[in-house]
């Protein structure tokens, strides 16, 4: 569903306007396990590439120019170590660009929790609709991902708190402000309006740049942005509710088998053998040491598919198709192992840690989360296909305490951005922001619908 909120009737308003046809195709989704969710992103690029544009066959890698800014590390202070800089990498595609001298636009796509060339190589919008309206095209990458690392290198950029305190998400958008400034100095393109993009986290920042950065921005696409998954005014058992409500609908006997399944690893895991019984029957590369290993990947495994359940694959329909099409008389956990092996593929045997993989992204969106992103999701066990797993500060907290030695701050985001009342807060102070959601991604419960 698409909505513009807007207050007037500027130039840009009509130009955000003119693409709601097209903005189906942005619909960034995140990603979630059980009972703890990582980065909302990290599987971004992944659906892109599987995406209905057709932008990869016709742009080159040859229409891409490659730059870094150099980067005030803390905006915020004035201490002698707050003027240390760094490299901020950007991507400018001027293939489609009509000029400063015409005002021709600016697209800005707001790096997430990512390297930002994989953003460039998968998102395909803003090549399709940026000759429509003879826009550049800017990819900004966000601090502490890809190149854009602060202190020299990562090892000594996540080395500590001290060292990860200025990863925030005021400072990324104070990094995208100066770099934007600058480049549209640099063009001579102070007329030129700017139009900012963002998926998920990324959507997130689009949508918050517009609101403290008005003069910068003149509007925002802020695709699947789950800017209500803070605090007090999260929907707790949205997102799993939403996968859940994915599979009832392909399949109610997938869905009934999958929701008896927990019960049933617990069981067969606390007989002795038991949890080599669930190794074998599910292949898994590594003895298993506790059934949570076991269900943990597989809840990754529905949430993934239903936050990616999109064309040509429809992966939460490959799942049940396997789960519902085994023979006649086939045990719940074969069932379960055939659909999770349709979503993987068939392979020798199955790493159980593969949606917790050390990657970069994961790193960061663990600082992240443990900080300022504090997303407060948990699982109802009644109105889901899942097991009850409420979220609880208390231990979350510990634990990072216990990675970090910091305290997260689980209601600074609503302090800082917003978030209570955001329909009549956006009608009073907001306009041209496009929220785009689709309403099967299960981050959609955390997103800002507008009814009609």
């Amino acid at each position: 569903m698409l909505r513009v909120i807007t207050t007037n009737t500027q130039k840009i308003s009509f130009l955000l306007c003119l693409s709601l046809g097209v903005l189906l195709f942005l619909s960034i989704c995140v990603s979630g396990t059980t009972p703890r969710l990582s980065a909302i992103g990290r599987k971004q690029i992944e659906f892109s590439r599987n995406s209905i544009s057709s932008s990869l066959a016709t742009a080159s890698s040859d229409d891409y120019a490659t730059f870094f800014y150099t980067q005030t590390l803390d905006h915020f202070n004035y201490r002698p170590e707050s003027y240390e800089t760094f490299q901020q990498k950007y991507v400018i595609n001027f293939k489609y660009w009509g000029g400063a001298n015409v005002s021709a636009p600016i697209f800005v796509f707001l790096g997430e929790e990512s390297n930002i060339d994989a953003d460039v190589a998968g998102i395909g919008f803003l090549s399709d609709t940026a000759p429509q309206f003879k826009a550049l095209i800017v990819f900004i990458e966000h601090r502490y991902y890809g190149k854009s690392i602060p202190f020299g290198s990562r090892e000594e950029a996540f080395r500590n708190a001290s060292t990860l305190g200025y990863f925030n998400s005021a400072q990324a958008l104070a990094d995208y402000a100066e770099v934007i400034i600058n480049l549209k100095k640099n063009m001579s393109a102070d007329s030129s309006p700017v139009i900012v993009f963002g998926g998920s986290y990324g959507g997130i920042l689009a949508s918050w740049f517009r609101l403290k950065y008005p003069h910068i921005a003149h509007g925002a696409l802020a695709s699947s942005a789950p800017v209500l998954y803070f605090g007090d005014v999260a929907p707790r058992y949205g997102y799993y509710s939403i996968v859940s409500k994915d599979y009832r609908e392909v399949s109610k006997f997938c869905y009934d088998v999958i929701k008896e399944s927990w019960s049933l690893i617990d069981s067969i895991a606390s007989h002795e053998n038991g949890l080599a019984i669930l190794g074998e029957k599910f292949k898994t590369c590594s003895p298993l040491s506790k059934s949570f290993e076991l269900k943990d990947y597989l809840g990754s495994v529905y949430a993934e598919s239903a936050q990616y359940d999109a064309p040509p694959r429809y992966p939460v329909t490959v799942i049940c198709g396997a789960i519902d099409g085994a023979p006649i008389g086939t045990d719940i956990l074969s069932r379960i192992q055939s659909g999770a092996a349709a979503f993987m593929g068939e392979k020798n045997c199955y790493d159980m840690g593969e949606f917790t993989r050390h990657t970069e992204t994961i790193q960061g969106w663990q600082w992240q989360t443990c900080s300022e992103m504090v997303m407060p999701i948990g699982v109802d066990g009644e109105d889901t296909m899942f097991q009850a797993s409420p979220f609880d500060l208390k231990n979350f907290s510990v634990s990072c305490q216990s990675r970090y030695n910091v305290e997260p701050r689980p209601h600074w985001i609503l302090n800082e951005f917003g978030g209570k009342d955001i329909k009549s807060v956006l009608q009073v102070f907001a306009s041209n922001i496009i929220y785009s959601n689709g309403l099967r991604d299960p981050y959609s419960s955390g997103g800002y619908v507008m009814s009609s």
